[in-house]
């Protein structure tokens, strides 16, 4: 008797074990769409535990306060470049050159690929001119960019172009093939012309793809964007941190870094706002 009321006592343990144990398999199950509040704590729970790791690590006696400032020192040095006035002047040149440079890029890319993806016999022409250039590091022509558009702006525009064209090209490519097939042929026996098929059939069902596409890519722009200020500019946040360097100023590093970080965040979250308001059937 004793034993059969013991067991029944546990029960009700047991089963609230099993229940934890059963949401936990949940939240591993493959595929499994993570709820919006719990996508938020969880995020914040990463970057509270990344801040609390470089804090530890920066005020450990092992770690030269010099070269690896915490995170407050950081915000304090951003809140100095910014109170200064210069800084926002490197920022604004900044993100003209990326805005410039990452325009230029879609303007080449964009009708490249689209004519790729719909004609295999473009793609057959030019893919194999195209392609082996993605596998070149855009720094690696810095030294031929100096000497044939010397120092100033147009070479680092240029930098900032070869490092997203050709990714472009060939992304815009598969996001024209991936346009199903049906609808072009379903267009093409209504007797619309190749060129009303590309324009108002192609183009329109890849447009949400390409927008994805150019905004995962302006991710890689950024992080082009410190080569491309570091060669004899005066200006811009690579300079800035250039500049820094040379009176080993690492939180002026860190910062800019920082901001880089915050501002392609910014204009990924543009981007994401301008899928969603342009593509309401897609969310």
């Amino acid at each position: 008797m004793s034993s059969a009321t013991t067991c029944d006592a546990d029960l009700p343990s047991t089963l609230a074990v099993a229940k934890r144990e059963n949401r936990l398999a949940l939240l591993f199950e493959f595929k499994r769409a993570v709820d919006r509040r719990l996508g938020i704590v969880l995020g914040f729970g990463a970057w509270m535990l990344f801040l609390g790791g470089w804090h530890l690590l920066a005020a450990s006696p092992i770690t030269p306060e010099a070269l690896l400032p915490g995170p407050v020192a950081v915000v304090e040095a951003l809140y100095r470049l910014v109170a200064e006035g210069g800084f926002g002047l490197d920022v604004a040149q900044s993100v003209k050159r990326i805005l410039l440079s990452f325009s230029i890029a879609i303007a080449i890319a964009l009708p490249l690929g689209v004519l790729m993806g719909a004609f295999p016999v473009v793609e057959s022409f030019l893919n194999p001119l195209i392609s082996p250039f993605r596998y070149l590091p855009a720094p690696s022509f810095v030294p031929l960019l100096l000497m044939w558009l010397g120092t100033g702006e147009g070479q680092k525009i240029a930098l900032l172009i070869l490092g997203v064209v050709w990714f472009l090209v060939t992304l815009f490519m598969d996001n024209t093939k991936a346009v199903r097939e049906e609808l072009v042929e379903c267009s093409r026996t209504l007797g619309a012309t190749r060129g009303s098929v590309l324009t108002r059939v192609i183009f329109p069902a890849a447009l949400p793809s390409y927008v994805d596409t150019a905004r995962q890519m302006l991710a890689v722009s950024w992080t082009y964007l410190v080569i491309a200020e570091i060669v004899a500019a005066s200006d811009g946040i690579g300079a800035m941190m250039m500049r820094a360097k040379r009176f080993v100023r690492v939180d002026d590093i860190l910062a800019g870094i920082l901001v880089i970080g915050l501002l392609g965040l910014a204009f990924d979250l543009l981007f994401r706002l301008i899928h969603r308001l342009s593509f309401r059937h897609l969310h």
